[in-house]
């Protein structure tokens, strides 16, 4: 797998929905190497910003040469990052980390939160049966759900109870009587707890994108570390490093305890 570093240009930038922003990349390279569950490293303009920000892909258009993130402004670097216009340039390193393995049979995609843009790309290419949960704080906090609807048997929680079911996506998914040979899933980490105990439960394989704050984004600084139960070769103790092992896992090779 490659990885690229370079200076690309923005296509367009807009928010769509409060402290959302969807921004699509001139980024030919990125775009015919990445797949779904991948991220990119941004990195910001202002000197004293050192650390590039990792954010998911959400989308792949290998012809156009373009990736997309969706992202939520969660401190002084993606609010520089909002800001960017049209034509704008910016480093990016990537794509990083290990994606989704899409595998035959029946998908149940989750997303939760922020963990909703990159299942997006992986929706687009499971072409088999799938479903798809989406759980928001609120009704008026729908982002994305539209695209997700074009493509898929769509479900909704929401944290108010304001849209779709009240309380979780695992309260969702046990409502509707949902199963199937795989869950595929991003977000926080009490949502991908339950996940996996629900896999278990109905004896589905697993797998889960763990978010994490970064630094290096190439697994040398140690940063970003999970709890496993088995052994890494790389640190031969029972943590694997969520940027480069990941952030893609097997929920049964995690240790949420």
């Amino acid at each position: 797998m490659s990885i690229y570093k370079e200076e690309v240009r923005v296509l367009c930038q807009k928010e769509i929905a409060e402290g959302i922003y969807d921004m699509t990349i001139a980024f030919p390279k990125g775009a015919g190497d990445a797949r779904p569950g991948q991220f990119a490293a941004i990195y910001c303009k202002a000197g004293e910003r050192l650390l590039p920000r990792p954010i998911s892909i959400c989308g792949i258009d290998r012809e156009a040469g373009t990736i997309r993130i969706v992202y939520r402004i969660a401190g002084a670097g993606t609010k520089e990052i909002s800001a960017w216009k049209e034509g704008d340039t910016f480093e990016i390193l990537g794509p990083l980390g290990n994606g989704y393995t899409i595998r035959e049979g029946r998908a149940l995609i989750v997303g939760g939160g922020i963990g909703i843009p990159p299942m997006l790309e992986l929706t687009k290419q499971i072409k088999g049966e799938k479903t798809v949960v989406l759980g928001y704080r609120t009704g008026a906090d729908t982002f994305l759900k539209e695209e997700f609807e074009a493509i898929a048997d769509v479900k909704i929680a929401t944290d108010d109870g304001s849209a779709g079911i009240h309380g979780t996506v695992v309260d969702a998914i046990r409502e509707c009587g949902l199963t199937g040979d795989t869950i595929y899933a991003c977000g926080p980490m009490p949502m991908l707890k339950a996940l996996a105990e629900y896999a278990a439960e109905q004896g589905m394989e697993a797998q889960i994108s763990l978010e994490e704050r970064m630094a290096c984004g190439i697994g040398a600084c140690l940063g970003c570390i999970v709890k496993t139960k088995d052994r890494d070769h790389h640190t031969n103790v029972h943590n694997r490093r969520i940027c480069k092992d990941g952030p893609v896992f097997d929920a049964g090779e995690v240790n949420f305890s």
